[in-house]
């Protein structure tokens, strides 16, 4: 089958940084759902992996972890997908990626595809939806609900993919005051139409705006970007026993600047069920379907930037070059071999 893979870390300027290969079609067992990949996302994990993981004795490493498809070919232990269902899902990150016309994938982190969306619209959306999803509410707790609450939520770096998933679900899903940041008008007209309900700018002290907003203590917040530089910011603004999570990786972050308030912290990172197979794993997959069916309701719409075409080198390269310099506006998707 075809694949785009790379055999040795290079920069993304080397001419096989990536490289157009074929690989043996593999074959579905267990819990695992055999995909014909009609679609994928490119996501800044593809090129950290690209530089961090330097493939041994030859063996093409396949990169990928946002992808729509068909299902051709169930494992023995398979419950809930048949052959015919297309499908979602972000993948997991031990297991070989998907940018490769076949890929297994265990079916408790997978999603029935919204119905309403390309393949395109929908391969944008995984990745970015489960890490948004569990860091509202697996770990700061927000709670679910259709009326006003007291729950005053702050999402940093909200224009991103993660952002832009998290403002959705917070305003079709809970009944809490969302405040986001951006620092650029383009990125304060796009939070606002997803369902902020105020916006300040993160590239000025946000404390001092937030006093000025009159909306009371931070009760959550969602740090999507520079945890370690706004950390001060945080501890002023969150009201006592808040909560705050967090996806970056700050070099440096002093957790005991939380102690007085009794700050909880959390760390999301969406891999974490499929790397370790917890026993929870099945709410990948209750969660993709639950959005799914959001976006079918037109409750939530993709955050597709641009199409760069098929499914090979060339394009995947341009998408790590344009990811690589931070200059992508919405998801990078690219679609058939």
């Amino acid at each position: 089958m075809k694949a785009v893979g790379y055999t040795q870390s290079l920069a993304v300027t080397e001419k096989n940084a990536l490289v157009d290969v074929e690989i043996d079609k593999p074959q579905a067992s267990g819990r695992d759902l055999l995909v014909n990949v009609t679609a994928i996302a490119v996501n800044p994990v593809d090129y950290k992996i690209r530089h961090r993981v330097n493939p041994e004795g030859g063996i093409p490493k396949i990169l990928g972890w946002d992808a729509v498809g068909e299902v051709v070919e169930v494992g023995n232990e398979v419950v809930n997908f048949n052959i015919g269902d297309k499908v979602y899902y972000a993948g997991d990150l031990t297991r070989s990626g998907s940018n490769a016309e076949f890929q297994l994938v265990d079916e408790r982190i997978v999603g029935k595809a919204p119905k309403s969306l390309s393949d395109s619209e929908a391969a944008a959306l995984p990745l970015t939806t489960i890490t948004a999803y569990e860091m509202l509410f697996d770990h700061l707790a927000i709670k679910k609900q259709s009326n006003a609450s007291d729950e005053v939520v702050l999402v940093v770096g909200a224009a991103g993919g993660v952002g832009s998933i998290a403002l959705q679900l917070l305003k079709c899903l809970t009944g809490a005051t969302v405040i986001a940041t951006a620092s650029r008008e383009s990125s304060k007209e796009w939070v606002t139409s997803l369902g902020a309900d105020y916006v300040i700018d993160h590239s000025k002290p946000m404390a001092e705006q937030l006093r000025e907003l009159n909306v009371g203590e931070i009760t959550h917040i969602a740090s999507l970007n520079n945890t370690g530089a706004y950390m001060d910011d945080f501890v002023e603004m969150l009201k006592p026993k808040g909560r705050l999570a967090l996806i970056d990786d700050p070099e440096h972050l002093d957790v005991s600047k939380l102690k007085q308030k009794s700050i909880s912290l959390h760390w999301e990172f969406m891999f974490t069920r499929s790397m370790f197979e917890t026993d929870d794993m099945i709410e990948q997959s209750n969660l993709l379907n639950e959005v799914s069916a959001l976006i079918d309701e037109g409750k939530i719409k993709t955050t597709v930037g641009k199409h760069l075409g098929k499914i090979n080198a060339a394009n995947l390269i341009e998408a790590h070059k344009t990811l690589e310099a931070g200059t992508a506006i919405g998801k990078l998707v690219l679609e058939g071999f």
